[in-house]
């Protein structure tokens, strides 16, 4: 059932409220501060580019006295698409190239014979807290224990929609050893501290390479147009960014790329040019109302269209959608703006589409 939401801040959730306000605090200092590259500060790290918006910190409070007093568009999450997950498939893959969206920003990647796992979360809620916060309105397509066994683990940033300590937790615990987390600088202190040991931190524009059964993956960090907090004292204090992954499909070059969570900046068009398109590029489309307080971090969906053209990708997939209410757009706002902003920017239907929950997309067929 729909549901409408007005003065939606019960006292709970106006604790969470004051707890994500907090996150607006000061910077603490970052131990990987190197002089010599532009988006690092000795207390944290700053976009490759101002933002054409203006500067949207000091704003949350006015947010929040505006959302109490407004009515929002009901969520209607039965409008998101899902299937039930072929469980069969996800467990045998061979060497295709596969896509499964898990809801939100996360996503499960099977490149070369390797599970990769992108931002993921399985948790009830988006929240520091268990008891308030946003909560999730449609339930995780399958649960941790049905994955396949997991090689490695992208996170673009520490928010809480898209690092979920229990989620890691329980990937790291998974039956044949963890897998190795691939993280923004600064995270990798953050997972030291929750028992997490086989970490890779990675700077803007680095690459690793790993070895996997049909040939070498490659994976680089590259940037997006965000910031990062956890608590009140680490603002800006940990990197954010994005992902590209390069293989060889069937002998074919393949290629992958997940946006994280951005505004829209010059760095899209950068990303395009170095790595010449994507396969497929997975893209946030949602939380992006108000306009004024969330242009600076977060694309609607014209926006993302944009950064599909600048990236270059042959198709492109919604995500940040579907699952969190974490702003004032409902959670199926993108179904009827996706195809809007593709139709203002003469964008085929078939070339940026909103996933379906659960479903296996194989974008290229690996040899046996």
């Amino acid at each position: 059932m729909a549901r409408a939401h007005r003065r939606p801040w019960a006292l709970p959730a106006l604790l969470a409220a004051t707890v994500l306000g907090l996150l607006t605090g000061c910077a603490t200092p970052q131990a990987a501060y190197d002089p010599s590259r532009a988006h690092h500060r000795p207390d944290g790290f700053v976009n490759a580019h101002p933002s054409p918006h203006g500067n949207s910190e000091g704003g949350f409070w006015r947010w929040q006295w505006e959302r109490w007093q407004t009515e929002l568009p009901p969520d209607r999450p039965e409008r998101v698409a899902r299937q039930t997950p072929d469980l069969q498939q996800l467990k045998n893959p061979g060497h295709d190239l596969t896509v499964t969206w898990l809801g939100h920003s996360s996503a499960l990647w099977q490149v070369s014979g390797l599970n990769i796992l992108v931002d993921p979360h399985f948790g009830p809620r988006a929240s520091p807290v268990s008891f308030a916060g946003p909560r999730r309105l449609t339930p995780a397509p399958l649960g941790i224990d049905q994955l396949p066994r997991i090689d490695l683990v992208l996170i673009s940033h520490n928010h809480y929609d898209h690092l979920d300590e229990g989620t890691v937790r329980a990937l790291s615990a998974q039956a044949g050893g963890s897998p190795l987390f691939m993280v923004p600088l600064g995270v990798d202190a953050w997972m030291a501290k929750v028992g997490i040991q086989r970490v890779q931190r990675m700077d803007w524009w680095d690459r690793q390479d790993i070895a996997a059964p049909a040939g070498p993956v490659t994976v680089h960090f590259v940037p997006s147009h965000h910031w990062s907090s956890r608590t009140p004292w680490d603002r800006r204090a940990t990197l954010w960014g994005g992902f590209v992954v390069q293989a060889r499909v069937a002998g074919e070059p393949a290629s992958l790329y997940h946006a994280g969570d951005t505004g829209y900046a010059p760095d899209f068009a950068e990303i395009g040019q170095r790595f010449g398109g994507f396969d497929l590029a997975m893209i946030p489309v949602g939380c992006y109302l108000p306009r004024w307080f969330m242009q600076q971090q977060h694309v609607n969906e014209e926006e993302a269209v944009r950064i599909h053209l600048d990236v270059k990708s042959r198709l492109s997939m919604g995500v940040h959608w579907g699952a969190f209410r974490l702003c004032n757009d409902p959670i199926d706002a993108p179904v009827d703006g996706l195809p809007a902003a593709r139709a203002r920017l003469a964008v085929p239907d078939h070339a940026f589409v909103l996933p379906v929950l659960g479903r296996t997309v194989v974008l290229k067929k690996g040899s046996r």
